[in-house]
């Protein structure tokens, strides 16, 4: 189900881990200055020093998981929840509900006509009702571990792992309105953005 407001164009943003979502959201924000609204900072936003979420996983995994100025060590964090699927889905009992609220409270002050909301997991959280179309920023495989071993400093198997948490790729592409090919340079990449962005606004 879509979101049934269509006087509005709320742009559902993922993709894969790596795959270079975060580039097309800036490219969004800087060429049309379009709002972006981001999981992933609501998400950080719900884990912050002395909030009620960090105070719970505190609580369930100990001290260990909190770095000497109070904020999470999402490394430690990390290892927990993509090695165990039990405690990746305790983790997001208490996470998604306080991102969904935060996108409700966030388009309801924005009166903004096409609104990004780059969400990782979409399909995953079944978030899709927030949105009106879906982009997936799509790599090969080799390119995504590539990308995501340097970024963040991850040995070939922990990258595997955390892109085996995710729904594969080829799924989402085959859920999506539009679809992103990130093997190729920036350049390429841009001009996509720009026939997805005024492909659709051309046939308002």
């Amino acid at each position: 189900m879509k979101h049934k407001n269509t006087a509005r164009r709320l742009i559902g943003l993922t993709g894969g881990i790596s795959t270079g979502k975060t580039t097309v959201s800036n490219y969004l924000a800087e060429a049309y200055q379009l709002p972006v609204l981001d999981a992933d900072i609501y998400a950080r936003e719900a884990v912050k020093p002395n909030s009620p979420i960090l105070q719970a996983i505190v609580a369930r995994y100990g001290d260990r998981l909190i770095l000497p100025d109070g904020n999470l060590n999402r490394s430690a964090l990390g290892e927990i929840i993509f090695q165990d699927e039990r405690e990746k889905k305790w983790l997001e009992s208490k996470i998604h509900p306080y991102v969904r609220d935060r996108f409700v409270e966030q388009l309801q002050q924005l009166d903004s006509k096409i609104v990004v909301l780059a969400i990782p997991l979409i399909f995953e959280v079944k978030m899709t009702d927030f949105v009106t179309e879906i982009w997936v920023v799509y790599c090969d495989e080799q390119t995504q571990l590539e990308r995501l071993q340097k970024r963040d400093n991850l040995t070939l198997e922990q990258a595997r792992i955390r892109i085996a948490n995710q729904l594969s790729l080829a799924e989402k592409v085959a859920r999506a309105d539009v679809v992103l090919d990130n093997n190729s340079d920036r350049s390429s990449l841009f001009a996509q953005i720009e026939r997805a962005i005024k492909g659709k606004v051309d046939k308002d």
